[in-house]
């Protein structure tokens, strides 16, 4: 199933991309005030994943109960039959359902929204032009981010180089689960990398993810050998990388690549609602946010080894 969508992102025209979201005004992805473009499609499968809505590589219906006004609407103007009312809300066939948007168009009450619109490059950038004052004054620029982004290997390529050609600092939030190929194409156009870590085990992280890390950790490598600006991230989940131990090696890993910038990135549960609209399992549910004072120790340990440590971002 990995290998079709990558396949199925090479095959998509160059100048074209699935977009899941625009975030503007964002000041946790990367430095200063910037728009943070997410697309769809990921190769892993994390368990803990905040954006399970961009982890399909094509578009998808959600539906939000919070919203629903239980008129049915929607199921009327489905062309395909898709769509039922039950006791759990508006369901969605997945075999039926051709994503066509016409139940999210018909919505009174926006509960059904469709997840993923092709936009060209042109016109993403009609979009991120208009943040062009913030990034200027708070030296801010505009992050790809996903999902994962690279997977999107000719879109990601033309559209940094857009924004390199307006003068915008340019970042890519991404896994390391992807061919060196992708990476040659958009470093660049890339100022910035932020760079997930998830396991330094390589078994615990295929348990968590559905990949293992020799890749993800090849590509690092790689990435400081061409001397490419990286941030580490690390999502701190209870329970499966936030010991103390795992934390060292991760800080001893970036001593050895000469990378100083790691952000800890508490886990939280408020995705939890979104794998409830996509009707997907969340098999995390009877995990709870870390204490607030579980997480000072950890960054102590970075910065005893000399890292510039930051907590959330």
């Amino acid at each position: 199933m990995i290998l079709q969508s990558v396949l199925c992102w090479r095959r998509r025209a160059v100048t074209t991309g699935l977009i899941s979201n625009i975030q503007k005004y964002s000041i946790h992805d990367g430095p200063g005030i910037r728009t943070t473009v997410f697309l769809k499609g990921c190769p892993l499968r994390c368990a803990w994943c905040h954006n399970p809505e961009t982890q399909s590589a094509v578009p998808e219906i959600f539906w939000d109960k919070s919203k629903c006004i239980g008129c049915l609407t929607c199921i009327g103007v489905c062309p395909k039959s898709a769509l039922t009312a039950g006791s759990g809300g508006i369901a969605v066939d997945g075999e039926k359902c051709v994503r066509c948007g016409r139940c999210a168009e018909a919505c009174p009450s926006l509960a059904m929204e469709r997840i993923g619109s092709e936009m060209t490059v042109p016109e993403l950038m009609k979009e991120v032009v208009k943040d062009e004052p913030f990034y200027e004054q708070s030296h801010g620029g505009v992050t790809l981010s996903g999902g994962e982004p690279l997977l999107q290997e000719a879109f990601a390529e033309e559209f940094l180089k857009a924004c390199k050609e307006k003068g915008y600092h340019t970042a890519v939030d991404t896994c390391g689960f992807i061919s060196r190929q992708a990476l040659e194409a958009v470093l660049p156009y890339t100022d910035l990398f932020l760079y997930d870590i998830k396991h330094l085990d390589s078994a615990v992280h295929e348990k968590y993810t559905g990949v293992s890390n020799e890749l993800i950790l090849n590509n690092l490598n790689w990435l400081t050998e061409q001397n490419a600006d990286i941030w580490i991230r690390v999502p701190l989940i209870p329970g499966v990388n936030d010991g103390a131990e795992h934390i060292r090696r991760a800080g001893e890993l970036m001593l050895r690549l000469g990378l100083k910038q790691i952000f800890l990135l508490p886990y939280h549960k408020m995705a939890r609602a979104k794998y409830e609209r996509l009707h997907l399992p969340y098999s995390l549910s009877s995990l709870e946010d870390p204490a607030e004072d579980a997480i000072e120790p950890l960054a102590c340990i970075l910065r005893d080894l000399g890292l510039d440590v930051h907590i959330g971002g």
